[in-house]
């Protein structure tokens, strides 16, 4: 199964997929930062390596970019690949944000289109957020040319634009809890086919516990916070210097491997013999760390604080969520401060939200940890490059899924090429 990774961010999504079994032949993505982490662990990667062609250079580019500077070479590609998947930038369709139809992110799932119509893979996957099938709200707009958005969902626009082109669209609406991420992530998925392979979307989620089984979880139990951080913990433990951010003053755990055979802390150690990166813990000021003492005390752990609690304590901020150990964590975003540890009064470090996001261990992540102010529009750092990706454990159930599809399809055809002979 060759795919071309479009939004590509840090590889979350190609992972999941490479770990299937897929073969990844071009990612695009133009933030420099986030593709160096792609480019590091899964291009050029110690354990997966993309067939990447020749003719493109390994470094980040935009889609437009892409399609404007190489139109013949991606003409060439037509028929050589089986997949096609990206998350278009969310910001735009995100219901915590000012769902705005003239956000020009929105733009880039139509560039998404034009590079499908080039290249006709035999399938396609969308992921974005759970907004993304809602309608925008009606407002007039100066020097309006159009105004489709106000009449469907951008989901809706996209699929009926995949279906001219002939393909069967399936779409919904998941948790990715269900396949073992130990995160309440509601997500938007849309998987369109050019043979008429049924409900895609439908056999996924049906096949959900199933896939949980082969990765060695329980598929009647969520995996739940404690379940997924409890080696990372603090307390207790001896601290080190942390060396892989480039800044001093920084401590992490020394981290000692445990001896799990299974459950999720074994499967996310698969790969890994030492300490993984992206452990740098958090400096904070003792008046924070007193802060987060009086969260814990105001709050019911694994919800977000309330309203009231929140203009109490004097909080500007609009959601932060004390873990429950027992329970999932809330959505992982690009904000470190969003989350507050279970057991300790601290934020997580990278490294933990790359667990709640179902990264193993061995996954190195590149470039600064965080960014403030103005530099957050342009910057991709770590805890970023983390919130926006596609949990792994969802893509690469999409992936065997889609390759069972691609090996009954390859069967069958098999066959009647033998009965073809039989007859003559």
């Amino acid at each position: 199964m060759r795919f071309i990774d479009v939004f590509a961010g840090c590889g979350g999504l190609s992972l999941g997929l490479l770990k299937a079994g897929g073969i990844g032949v071009v990612a695009i993505e133009k933030n420099p930062t986030a593709f160096e982490t792609l480019r590091h662990n899964l291009i050029q990667g110690s354990k997966f390596r993309f067939e990447w062609p020749v003719w493109l250079p390994v470094a980040a580019t935009s889609c437009e970019d892409f399609l404007a500077t190489y139109p013949s070479e991606i003409l060439d590609l037509a028929g050589t690949i089986d997949l096609m998947v990206g998350g278009p930038p969310c910001q735009g369709f995100s219901t915590a944000g000012h769902r705005d139809p003239d956000d020009p992110r929105n733009k880039m799932a139509e560039k998404y289109l034009e590079l499908v119509r080039i290249i006709r893979p035999s399938y396609i996957v969308i992921e974005n957020v759970s907004g993304f099938d809602s309608k925008f709200s009606e407002r007039k707009r100066a020097n309006a040319v159009e105004n489709r958005y106000f009449k469907k969902s951008y989901a809706d626009f996209i699929c009926d634009s995949l279906q001219e082109m002939g393909y069967s669209v399936s779409r919904g609406k998941v948790n990715c809890s269900m396949f073992g991420v130990p995160q309440n992530r509601r997500r938007y998925l849309i998987i369109c086919s050019l043979t008429q392979d049924g409900d895609l979307y439908r056999e996924l989620v049906l096949g959900s516990g199933q896939f949980k089984m082969y990765k060695g979880l329980d598929p009647n139990r969520a995996i739940t916070a404690g379940n997924a951080l409890d080696d990372l913990k603090t307390v207790g433990n001896r601290l080190v210097e942390n060396v892989d951010s480039g800044l001093r003053g920084f401590k992490e755990l020394e981290y000692k491997s445990p001896r799990y055979k299974k459950g999720f802390i074994a499967l996310m150690r698969e790969g890994c013999k030492g300490a993984p990166n992206s452990m740098r813990l958090p400096n904070h000021k003792p008046q924070t760390i007193s802060q987060f003492a009086t969260f814990r005390q105001a709050s019911e752990p694994g919800r977000s604080l309330s309203k009231a609690s929140r203009e109490r304590l004097g909080l500007k901020k609009h959601a932060i969520t004390v873990l429950s150990k027992n329970e999932l964590a809330p959505t992982v975003t690009t904000l470190p401060d969003d989350i507050v540890h279970y057991t300790e009064d601290r934020i997580l470090t990278a490294r933990e939200t790359a667990r709640l996001q179902s990264f193993p261990d061995w996954f190195e992540f590149t470039g600064k940890y965080t960014t403030g102010g103005k530099a957050r529009k342009f910057d991709c750092p770590r805890y970023t490059q983390i919130g926006n990706a596609v949990p792994p454990l969802l893509s690469e159930a999409i992936g065997r899924m889609l390759l069972s599809k691609m090996a009954s399809r390859l069967a069958i055809d098999t066959e009647s090429v033998v009965d073809l002979i039989a007859m003559h």
